[in-house]
Parts: C-alpha cells; structure tokens; sequence
C-alpha cells in the first residue's frame, strides 16, 4: 500500500501562486489514481483536482478551472498541484490522496490512504 507525504503549504497573497507535492512510497504509484482534496475550517472536504492512473485524465472542480494543474511523474512517484491565481477562498488544509485503480472520483470515502495534510493560506 502506498503511503503519501505532501510539501509545499504555505503563505502567499492574493494572486500568487504555490506548488504541492506529494511524494508517494511503494512499488506501483503508476497504478493509482491521485486527487488532492482540501477541506476548510467548518466545512465538507472536497476533492479539487484528480488525475486517472490509466491515462492521466484529469479533473478539476470549477472552483479552481483554468488556476490549478495536476500533474504526475511516475518515475518519481510524485503527484503536483500548481495552484496560480490564488484567491482567499483557497485558503484550507490540503491533502492527497490515492485510490487504486479506477477514475478519478469526488467522495472522499472512496480514497484508501491520505497523507498527513498541508496548510495554504491566501492573505487578501
């Protein structure tokens, strides 16, 4: 089972951008499919990007269409967020998460390993 750390959380202002990572261990990361998820204080978690293992097609809410991009390199068995265009509403813990096989999908139950979560704050 794949066990997932992420990096790259942080401070920026309005309309900056920032790069998450996430570094996956174990043999088959080209086997699973990848979403980064974030979830705001008082709200439901919510999946923001995601992309197949299959074919790496992806999905983003509308929320973040066209400012963030997902990305994966599987020879390194990583999975990237480029957020760019960062507005407030943003700000939140942000997790990835990994699910075996299968397309990308929203609800968070189906998603078998989590990493530990990191904190993007956008200051106005």
């Amino acid at each position: 089972q794949v066990q997932l750390v992420e990096f790259g959380g942080g401070l920026v202002q309005a309309g900056g951008s920032l790069r998450l990572s996430c570094a996956a261990s174990g043999r088959t990361f080209s086997s699973y499919t990848m979403g980064w998820f974030r979830q705001a204080p008082g709200k439901e978690r919510e999946l923001v990007a995601g992309i197949s293992w299959i074919n790496d097609s992806t999905y983003y809410a509308d929320s973040v269409k066209g400012r963030f991009t997902i990305s994966r390199d599987n020879a390194k068995s990583t999975v990237y967020l480029q957020m760019n265009s960062l507005k407030p509403e943003d700000t939140a813990v942000y997790y990835c998460a990994s699910k075996m096989y299968g397309g990308v999908v929203s609800f968070p139950n189906t998603y078998d390993t989590w990493g530990q979560g990191t904190q993007v704050t956008v200051s106005s």
